[in-house]
């Protein structure tokens, strides 16, 4: 007996994934998007439900349930509440935790709304949402049941769709990786131009590796998000617009900075079609852009730069990469330098060997001083200083990239192999 009892803790402390569940033993082909309010200040957050609602299908992962590749900001964990056992999770970061690193946050208290799809659960099921600090310390969590049975669980999206058309079909939601890309500030006269762009935007993402090679890997449609008036609000020229998500430019009072806080209205239009990334596209020649990871991108997709733009947003939306430019002397409120950050593409070099010190030449000095052959500006992999907004004491992995420059013709070998893996992750 007691051979058996060590041959069994053998079998699952190396084969745990042989013991996972499956998919369709806890979880219904439906979506259970889950509405969320992160509030607070810099002292002090909190966390509370705002709505529950089912969707029709579920567009996400049906393997690997209880486990995901990247830390983000914060965590989702689903357990089935009679056996306690991990059957979801997923990670991601939000405007909210990013917001309070500005000055803003220490005197003003602000609520931001939040939006995340799970698979929807067949028993009844615990959700705990945590939010991290820069410290990569928990600030606030909860945990709140989930009744499948729940009557009061609102059904969106069999009833009435948003208008839509498929740019690029390689399978069912099942297989492959659903992109929907949304038109902001177009008007209803206007969704040919937002079809063009939207495939101009599949174009130049598909256009760069890893996503060249895996392109048979995704799905992307275009979703007719019709606004009543063109264009995109410009605060600071005191330029308002009634558009479909509400997206302004100016966020944190940065100019180029464009984003939105109506997460609901961009999730209600969405309701009833496949999908697990957005891509939202500003009928705007203003500069600018954000992506936030696992929750959305948004750029300008009238202005000469849109194309290298849109991709290097959907390194920070989907691969969940860092920016790798540098402007200030000081530390990053993001990014303290005696904290490992937890995206692939930048170091403190606290926990190196967790980044990219296997992809280097045994010669390689630390810093590495920045290459000038045109040629290996994008390929010889080092530690160069400067990343994460900060001069010193972070560090990328090439002298150039496109999470770096707008120039960057493409991703850094560390930023490709880090996609590559998500992509494999979600798909295989």
């Amino acid at each position: 007996m007691k051979h058996l009892f060590f041959s069994l803790l053998f079998v699952f402390a190396f084969f745990p994934k042989a013991y996972c569940q499956k998919f369709d033993e806890v979880f219904e082909n439906m979506t259970l998007r889950i509405d969320y309010f992160f509030t607070g200040n810099s002292k002090q957050q909190s966390i509370s439900i705002d709505e529950l609602i089912s969707l029709p299908g579920w567009a996400g992962r049906r393997h690997a349930l209880n486990e995901f590749p990247l830390e983000g900001n914060g965590q989702i964990t689903m357990k089935d509440k009679a056996s306690g056992t991990v059957i979801y999770r997923t990670a991601f970061s939000s405007l909210f935790q990013e917001w309070l690193g500005e000055k803003e946050a220490q005197t003003v208290s602000r609520g931001f709304e939040n939006t995340f799809l799970l698979p929807y659960p067949k028993h009844p099921a615990l959700v705990t949402i945590e939010l991290k600090n820069a410290h990569r310390e928990t600030c606030a969590s909860l945990t709140h049941e989930i009744n499948p049975e729940d009557i009061l669980i609102h059904p969106y999206g069999h009833k009435q769709v948003t208008p839509h058309q498929y740019l690029l079909k390689n399978g069912s939601p099942e297989k492959c990786i659903d992109i929907a890309i949304m038109a902001e500030g177009y008007t209803r006269e206007e969704m040919d131009l937002f079809l063009n762009d939207a495939k101009a935007a599949c174009d130049a993402l598909f256009s760069h590796e890893p996503f060249k090679t895996l392109k048979n890997h995704f799905n992307v449609v275009a979703v007719n998000t019709v606004s009543q008036e063109s264009g995109v609000s410009v605060p600071r020229n005191n330029d308002w617009k009634n558009t479909a998500t509400r997206a302004h430019f100016d966020t944190f009072y940065s100019d180029r900075y464009l984003t939105t806080r109506n997460i609901k209205a961009i999730h209600n239009w969405l309701a009833g079609i496949p999908y697990e990334h957005i891509i939202i596209l500003a009928n705007t020649e203003t500069y600018g852009g954000g992506g936030i990871f696992n929750a959305y991108l948004l750029t300008a997709a009238r202005h000469d730069m849109f194309k290298p733009v849109v991709v290097h947003e959907f390194g920070h939306s989907f691969g969940g990469l860092a920016d790798e430019y540098a402007y200030t002397e000081e530390p990053s409120p993001l990014y303290p330098y005696n904290i490992e950050p937890w995206e692939p593409n930048i170091t403190t070099l606290v926990h190196f060997e967790k980044k990219w010190k296997d992809m280097l030449p045994h010669d390689i000095t630390i810093p590495t001083q920045p290459e000038t052959d045109a040629d290996k500006l994008y390929t010889k992999i080092g530690v160069y200083e400067g990343a994460g907004y900060s001069l010193k004491g972070i560090y990328r992995p090439t002298t150039e990239c496109r999470m770096k420059i707008n120039e960057a013709p493409r991703f850094c070998p560390v930023c490709i192999r880090s996609l590559e893996k998500l992509i494999h992750f979600y798909t295989e």
